[in-house]
């Protein structure tokens, strides 16, 4: 006997249509090298031009942010973000080339993997009960 799955409830009335994500992790090892949280955390301090801004944007705190992104600085070749430190005229952080080409490619890969599965994405959305 199949079970009906159960949809969320809403405040509207509207039915909520299902999304597909792809998020791809890149692991060496046991760490992520290279995933989703962290591409949002380049693309927020490229926005804001701060840690701190960044991190509050995304609703974490700067060591959780700073974490991130010294294991992002680890795994590459050369760092994606460069800071300095604050002082009078405060600090401030900025995507290092290499970071803006990470984040540029990362998004590549995710509209690739979208484009070529379209079809599939489309009958496997088809079987979900609505």
């Amino acid at each position: 006997m199949a079970r009906k799955l159960r949809r969320p409830t809403r405040a509207s009335s509207r039915p909520v249509e299902p999304v597909v994500r792809f998020r791809v992790r890149v692991t060496a090892g046991d760490v992520i090298a290279i995933g989703p949280g962290k591409i949002e955390l380049l693309e927020a301090i490229e926005r804001t031009g701060s840690i701190t801004a960044a991190a509050k944007r995304l609703g974490m705190s700067y060591r959780r942010a700073w974490i991130l992104l010294d294991t992002v600085n680890r795994s590459l070749r050369e760092p994606a973000v460069d800071s300095a430190r604050g002082g009078e005229q405060g600090g401030g952080s900025a995507l290092t080339e290499a970071g803006r080409r990470l984040v540029a490619l990362y998004r590549r890969i995710e509209r690739s993997a979208a484009s070529a599965s379209r079809r599939d994405v489309a009958r496997l959305l088809g079987m979900l009960a609505r």
